[in-house]
């Protein structure tokens, strides 16, 4: 094989690589690049059926080279989220009204439908900043600063990174450490977990403002197997601290042999809830191990790209992730990649359907769906191309959809004949557009 071939090769693999630790600009890194500025910038849509959440996002990723190896990249994200999400209530053959999250309306759910509150509406920016450079020739640090801020959610968060190369830099260890502070700033404060929904005007459970701080570190190895095969295996360990609740996410109070949602006396000349409910309750502490694995093959101009991940928790979920994409060049300037995802993941320990009416309290208690049993599968295809003046697009169009479980042991009476955890269907499309020197 010619040296060219084989530089070819390894900038298809460097091209491959740089998403592996968080790198979004997916241009190939060069030994010394001429300094300048290059762009990455992208439109998202994720939309779910049934009015669900919506979401429109734009984003715009900023790197800047210097000489020696030095990089800078800026970020900025925008995202507009409306539509509607589930608030944890259960399925009834009635319909139910809900104070809304602000406490200062109610709104109701047909019966024999998931109820959803339809106030779900929020902006979210984004900007995180990164610095890149060497240290002596063989290591390489990182150090990055981010934040975002919602109407009700404020994060600020530090990272770092130090990696270095073996074996005649076909071996590269790495190991990354980040710190957020969060603050949970909910409509007229949070609500102390497991105690009732209100009327409409009564605060007397809120909390106001809470905190959690989250610490993450990953250690990694990638090797270069072969000309053609590129290997990375990462450790993750994630330790979360503070309130963990959703403010917004309520569990239903059921009636001990019925299993319906437990009829409440409405307060007279005052709106307020139907029925008798909880907000949710959660450990304030969580801790995460993962394990992750990644292999790109190089089949004469085909980049295939597998991935699997493995994550536990101290919540009792544990999630398998198979990751698949198929990179196919048409000519010297386009391409189209497949792209094939398997998620599924068991439920927290305290997940269930409703908390019994009567009997003691449970520590913790929630009916979020991200908290359940449940599969999912993402089905897509990439298209992209080269432009005349060396810029590159690229346009990705992939179907979700999310089919999940309740254990028979957390159901009883009438639950059993609802559909207590329908399927999820989302549309993602997106479109990018990379520009530079």
């Amino acid at each position: 094989m010619s040296k060219e071939s084989k530089k070819s090769i390894s900038a298809t693999l460097a091209t491959a690589t740089c998403a592996l630790l968080g790198n979004a600009i997916t241009q190939p890194v060069q030994a010394q690049e001429e300094p300048g500025w290059d762009f990455n910038t992208a439109f998202l849509y994720y939309g779910e059926d049934a009015d669900r959440v919506q979401d429109l996002s734009i984003s715009v990723l900023a790197r800047r080279t210097f000489y020696d190896d030095k990089f800078l990249t800026l970020g900025l994200t925008v995202d507009s989220l409306t539509g509607a999400t589930p608030n944890g209530g259960i399925h009834q053959s009635v319909a139910q009204t809900f104070t809304s999250a602000s406490g200062n309306n109610v709104y109701t759910a047909p019966a024999n439908t998931q109820p959803l509150d339809s106030e779900f509406l929020d902006t979210r920016v984004a900007v995180s900043g990164n610095w890149q450079q060497p240290l002596g020739r063989l290591s390489q640090f990182n150090v990055g600063l981010s934040a975002s801020k919602e109407y009700d959610y404020l994060h600020l968060g530090v990272n770092a990174k130090l990696s270095r190369d073996f074996n005649q830099r076909n071996t590269t260890v790495s190991a990354g450490l980040a710190f957020s502070s969060d603050t949970i700033d909910a409509q007229d404060g949070a609500p102390m977990a497991l105690t009732s929904m209100r009327d409409v005007g009564d605060l007397s459970n809120r909390i106001g403002e809470q905190d959690k701080d989250v610490v993450d570190f990953v250690l990694g190895v990638t090797q270069v197997i072969s000309k053609n095969l590129l290997m990375q295996l990462n450790y993750s360990y994630s330790d979360s601290s503070g309130y963990l609740n959703d403010p917004y996410k309520i569990v239903s109070l059921v009636d001990a042999v019925t299993g319906d949602v437990v009829p409440r006396t409405p307060t007279p000349g005052v709106l307020g809830p139907s029925h008798e409910y909880v907000f949710e309750g959660r450990p304030d502490q969580r801790t995460k191990h993962s394990v992750y694995g990644q292999a790109k093959y190089y089949m004469g101009g085909k980049v295939l790209d597998a991935s699997y991940r493995y994550m536990t928790d101290d919540w009792d979920i544990d999630s398998h992730t198979v990751d698949l994409r198929y990179r196919w060049p048409m000519g010297d300037s386009r391409y189209l990649e497949p792209h094939l995802r398997f998620y599924t993941q068991t439920d927290a320990s305290f997940y269930q359907v409703g908390v019994v009416d009567g009997a003691p309290l449970p520590a913790f208690a929630s009916n979020d769906y991200r908290l359940g049993n449940f599969d999912a599968i993402t089905v897509g295809l990439k298209y992209g191309w080269t432009t005349k003046n060396s810029n590159e697009m690229s346009a990705r169009l992939e179907f979700y959809q999310q089919s999940g479980s309740i254990p028979a042991e957390k159901q009883f009476g009438n639950q059993v004949g609802q559909v207590q955890y329908p399927d999820l269907n989302a549309i993602i499309f997106q479109f990018s557009y990379w520009f530079g020197r």
